[in-house]
């Protein structure tokens, strides 16, 4: 009989639930227009669902026009807040807290002298708002291999992406050891991210075929897959149970589900549901 897990950690992480918690609440308290500053987290579903529960997407707070504005879960430059508020937008931050953590530890680095290193993915809604707090000299790096070409201060403070890994912090401090006389590293990626990665690692490991569920444009989601492939050739990340081929799954005893930090718990379950449909079959 074939068996199917569940990583011990997956799916909705608590900056993602809280975001979501404030949007609904806009929604259903507010009598004007309530608008998410771009997709309010990485998940066409949840994204959709907001849609037809009267939260819909503006790019920017301009293209809001009135009414609220809920900033999403990666959170915005200080600028683009300030804009929001001068165009009479009912700001409501739904920045994550460890997001904004990730701010603070970026001022207080600019503050203190040191030109501040971002390790993350240059463009991503998260890196472009840390961007905004990190001093006039940041840089972005997202691998090992971009540090030779940076034109780096004596003195560099590190923050990170909250969904980067801690085996790739780790060769960017290794490889910056010997370009700079002062290395501070703030280690600002969430414990939920790691017990993610770590738990659907131990999923792979035991997995004939990996289940990863999430947004396509969700870096800790594409994260995830990455790991479950290193342990689980068979890996397959899709954003809806219906997407599942059932030839993934032939010949599996083992097949294991993991989820991002941007999937609510009920998409876990349907993918769960129609796993077990095809094997039953």
């Amino acid at each position: 009989m074939t068996r199917v897990i569940i990583a011990e950690h997956a799916g909705a992480c608590y900056g993602v639930e809280r975001a979501l918690s404030m949007a609904l609440k806009a929604a259903q308290e507010a009598r004007q227009p309530v608008h998410t500053l771009g997709p309010l987290i990485h998940n066409p579903l949840v994204v959709a669902d907001l849609e037809q529960r009267g939260v819909s997407p503006a790019a920017t707070p301009d293209d809001a026009g009135t009414g609220t504005l809920v900033v999403r879960a990666h959170g915005v430059t200080p600028q683009v807040s300030a804009h929001a508020r001068e165009l009479g937008l009912d700001v409501i931050d739904a920045t994550c807290p460890y997001v904004k953590r990730v701010h603070h530890a970026a001022e207080k680095l600019a503050r203190e002298g040191y030109q501040v290193l971002v390790i993350g993915e240059s463009g991503h809604p998260e890196v472009q708002g840390i961007m905004g707090h990190a001093g006039e000299n940041a840089l972005v790096v997202s691998s090992e291999e971009e540090i030779d070409a940076l034109a780096l201060a004596k003195r560099v403070g590190i923050v990170v992406q909250t969904t980067q890994t801690i085996e790739l912090l780790r060769r960017i401090v290794a490889r910056l050891l010997g370009r700079v006389e002062e290395l501070r590293v703030v280690n600002t990626i969430c414990e939920a991210t790691s017990e993610r990665q770590n738990a659907a690692r131990d999923a792979a490991r035991e997995a004939d075929c990996m289940i990863v569920v999430g947004g396509r444009e969700s870096g800790n989601t594409q994260r995830l897959a990455q790991i479950c492939h290193e342990m689980c050739a068979k890996t397959h990340h899709i954003e809806d149970a219906n997407e599942i081929d059932p030839t993934w799954l032939a010949g599996a005893e083992t097949i294991g589900i993991t989820a991002g930090a941007s999937t609510p718990a009920e998409h876990i379950e349907r993918v769960r549901t129609r796993i077990r449909e095809i094997v039953s079959a």
